[in-house]
């Protein structure tokens, strides 16, 4: 069973930083692409930040030179630095990766239980 698993999220004063992590485990025989997602009360969840198994990025504009992805492919893992914190970035922050389980040939997509950041102004 294919699990991802973030954590790093938390409360931090507007202007402050958090790196979230994620890792994916179980029976994977591949992962292509990952990314951060996140949703705020109330708003529909919304692309964050991707990263292609090659290193290549795609940021939203709301983000973009705040954030900084990258990956570890030997870890399995996909982190989210975030500079310069504003209380609009305050939301639950998901994991998602495209996955190819050991059970299959087939790609499908993975989500982590979510991780909270709250930032205060």
């Amino acid at each position: 069973q294919v699990q991802l698993v973030e954590s790093g999220g938390g409360l931090v004063q507007a202007g402050g930083s958090l790196r979230l992590s994620c890792t994916a485990s179980g029976s994977i025989r591949s992962i292509n692409g990952m990314g951060w997602y996140r949703q705020a009360p109330g708003k529909r969840r919304e692309l964050v930040a991707t990263i292609t198994i090659n290193g290549i990025t795609n940021y939203a504009d709301s983000v973009k030179g705040r954030f900084a992805i990258s990956r570890d492919n030997a870890e399995k893992t996909v982190y989210l630095q975030m500079n310069s914190l504003i209380p609009e970035d305050t939301g639950v922050y998901y994991c998602n990766a495209n996955i190819m389980p050991v059970s299959s040939y087939i790609w499908r997509d993975y989500w982590g239980q979510g991780t909270q950041v709250t930032v205060s102004s």
